[in-house]
Formats: C-alpha cells, structure tokens, sequence
C-alpha cells in the first residue's frame, strides 16, 4: 500500500514538473538570398548527332598488270600524287623487247598482204582472160583473205606488247594522297602478287553514317505531299552538316548531304548516309571516327534556363520558382534538347516566372527567400557551332533553303529581323549584345 502510494506521488510530481517546463520553439530556417531570372524566349535550333567513318571519295587499289621485276619506287611515302604520276616502274626491257619481235612480225605480214593482194588482182584478170583456172583464181584470193586477217593478228600483237611495255611504268589514276608501298624494290610483282599501295581521294572526303527508319521519316514527312520537292532539295545539297573530331573540336568546313542508300538494313533497321565535306589540305585522312552533327529543326518561342538551374530527382528535372510572395515552389518540369548553357523546358513554368538558378538544392517547399538578379556571363546562351546559324525560311523548309553561306564555311549570316529576339535578363548589361 504504501510503495503504490510513493509511486502515485511520483507521478503527480513528475506532472506537475513537466507541465511547468517552457515548450521549445523550432528554430527559425535561416534567411536566404538566391540568384533569379526569368526564363529566355527564343527560337532554339534542334542538334543531331551520328557515329560517322571517314572515306576517301575514290579509294584507287594499285595492282600490276604485267610480271616483272620492281626496278624503283617514285613516290614517297603519304605524299599527293597527281593523275598519271608515275608510282613504280617494273624492268621495261623484256617488254621493250617483245614489242619489238611483235612491230617486226607486223612488218613481215603487212609485206605478205601486199603480195598477196597483188596476185589476187593478176589473178582476177587471168580468170577474165582464161589463162587460169577457177581453182588458181580461188587459191589466191584465199592466200589474200588469210594475208588480211594475219596482218589484223600481227596488228593486234603488236598492240598488246605496246601496252605490256606502257603497264611496266604503274602510274597513278586519280589525284589522291599515296600510301605506304607494299611491295619493295627488287619484288618479283604481277597480277596475283596483290595490292602494291593504294591512292585516296581526300578532297573532298567522304562522311558514312546511319540514321534509324524513324528518322527517315522524319526527313521526308515534310514532302509527303510534294515527292517533287524532296529531289530538289537533295539536288542542293540537303541541310548543311558538321563535323566533330575525335578530340571535341569542330571542323571549319560544313558538308552537305549527297545520298542516302536505297534500302534499309534488315539487321539494323538503318539506313546508310554519305555526305561530302571540303578537306582542304588533306588533313582529315580516310578511316577517321567522327560524330556528324545537323540541325535538323527549330524550336520556336522556347522557354530556356541555365542548365545549372535544374536539379536532376531521381530521373527527374526540377526546379525552384520564386513567387511574388517571396515563397519558393519547387516543381518537376519537362525538358527538351539543350543548347550551349541553355536547357528548354517544355513545360512546368510560364514566361515572366523568376526561376532560382543557383543554391537551389538549400531550399525547401515554401521557404521564404530573398532574390537578386542573376548576372548571365557574356556568350552564356550562344552556341557558335551550331551548322545552320539562321532560322529557317518562312516556310519552314529549312532543307530545300539550306543557309549557303554557312555551307561554304563563310560567316553566318545575321539573324533576320523577323526572328524573334530573345527575352533580355535581369541586368542586361551584363547580356551580351
């Protein structure tokens, strides 16, 4: 009784204490200040991409067409080798030789065909006369018809130990760069030795690529109602196109688009693309790797904001918008193609919004915040090396109106007036012009 009547008092006790406690007050989340701007509105051109191999336009395998000892090599290794510049020489002198048995062998046949055509006409007056007989008038116009066709024969040898001696000097058929000779000085070479070295055709040089069945369609959907259209288009040149090397730069030289192959590929669901670039100097070399880019439409009026605005949640982008209250909601939002620094949003915000572009990972639904305008840092929304500098024309068609001078490697020509400028950020001095 009287150990439940200590708990009892305990109890109360440890209440009443309790109860007279001051309650804990949570603390206050810190004020913050985060850099906001609004979103740019702009027409933002749509990059693709493919895994490409580099190809010489000609690829010329240099074989021997005679046997025969290599006497010289007359080229150097890697070096430009003009049209009927002379590569290799074999020893001309058997063939020398041979082309001389055969002119003397001519000579000798055209002799007999002129005496045998001499008796055919006397024979031909002893028929009339009857001097002859019928089987002496036949065996000489015989004699002459096999003169005729031994000559033709002779000529014909002739004619052949005449090219024997001219394949001796192995020249090269196109303007190309040479490669490194395979057979040496001293070989025995023929036709079955095999390839002696090879001369490639660099300028210009050759792009393959693949691109899927879906984006073919894309390609043509535009001339669904046209056919006549499309073929004016690849008759230009298609839209222009980029080059990316191996080490990220950009080659200063666009291409244009010159076939695409006539079936698609039943393993791959692809089909082959070949594009033609200017190499001058013959820098690019055949069997590079490279990414072939082109703009293949544009966005017009998108929304864009600093990639470093968008928070990657879990396969998802989100970002902070500060309202007028000075609240901040943040929001999952769609997204497009990126563009120099840029992201598009295709949904999730408004144009006007002030979007929190740094710190945005700090800040928590409905915190209170204070803004101050962010700066954009100068060329922060320009992409230099997008193929197609312009928008296209007002009908949309940017393949049948490609920008010329952005083919020709030329400056890109200025933004037309009726483009629609983009939106300035808070503090536009700080915007680049």
């Amino acid at each position: 009784m009287q150990v439940r009547f200590v708990r009892l008092f305990l109890c109360c006790g440890l209440a009443m204490a309790l109860s007279g406690c001051p309650r804990k007050e949570k603390p206050a989340l810190p004020e913050l200040t985060v850099p906001v701007a609004a979103p740019l509105e702009q027409s933002v051109p749509v990059i693709r991409e493919w895994v490409g191999m580099l190809e010489g336009l000609v690829n010329a395998t240099i074989v021997a067409q005679v046997s025969g000892y290599l006497v010289s090599q007359d080229y150097e290794n890697g070096s430009l080798v003009k049209k009927g510049q002379l590569l290799f020489q074999i020893d001309p002198r058997p063939f020398q030789a041979a082309l001389d048995q055969a002119a003397g062998q001519l000579e000798e046949a055209k002799a007999r065909l002129i005496r045998d055509e001499a008796n055919a006409k006397r024979a031909v007056d002893l028929l009339k006369k009857n001097v002859i007989s019928r089987e002496q008038y036949d065996d000489e116009i015989q004699a002459f018809e096999a003169s005729k066709a031994a000559t033709a024969a002779a000529e014909a040898a002739a004619e052949q130990a005449r090219l024997n001696l001219e394949f001796t000097s192995i020249t090269s058929p196109i303007d190309g760069l040479a490669g490194i000779n395979i057979a040496q000085v001293g070989n025995l070479i023929g036709p079955s030795t095999g390839t002696l070295t090879t001369v490639t055709m660099v300028n210009p040089i050759k792009a393959n690529f693949y691109i899927s069945d879906y984006q073919y369609l894309n390609y043509i959907s535009p001339y669904y109602g046209d056919p006549e259209k499309l073929v004016e288009a690849e008759k230009k040149g298609g839209f222009g196109l980029q080059i990316v090397l191996a080490d990220g730069t950009i080659f200063p030289h666009p291409g244009r688009l010159m076939a695409i192959n006539n079936v698609v590929g039943q393993d791959t669901g692809a089909l082959e693309v070949e594009a033609q670039f200017p190499n001058p100097g013959n820098l690019l070399r055949a069997g590079q790797f490279a990414r072939v880019r082109a703009v293949t439409h544009w966005l017009d009026n998108a929304l864009l904001v600093p990639q470093r605005a968008i928070n990657d949640l879990q396969g998802k982008s989100q970002i902070a918008v500060v309202g007028p209250d000075g609240k901040v909601d943040l929001r999952l939002v769609q997204t497009g193609p990126t563009y120099a620094s840029m992201q598009v949003v295709t949904g999730g915000i408004k144009p006007g919004e002030q979007v929190v572009i740094e710190g945005m990972q700090k800040l928590r639904q409905g915190q209170e915040v204070k803004t101050t305008p962010w700066k954009m840092p100068a060329g922060f929304n320009l992409e230099p090396n997008v193929p197609a500098p312009q928008p296209p024309a007002a009908d949309g068609d940017y393949m049948i109106n490609p920008p010329e001078a952005a083919l020709e490697g030329a400056p890109a020509a200025p933004v037309p007036a009726a483009t629609p400028t983009p939106t300035p950020l808070p503090e536009p001095a700080a915007t680049p012009a």
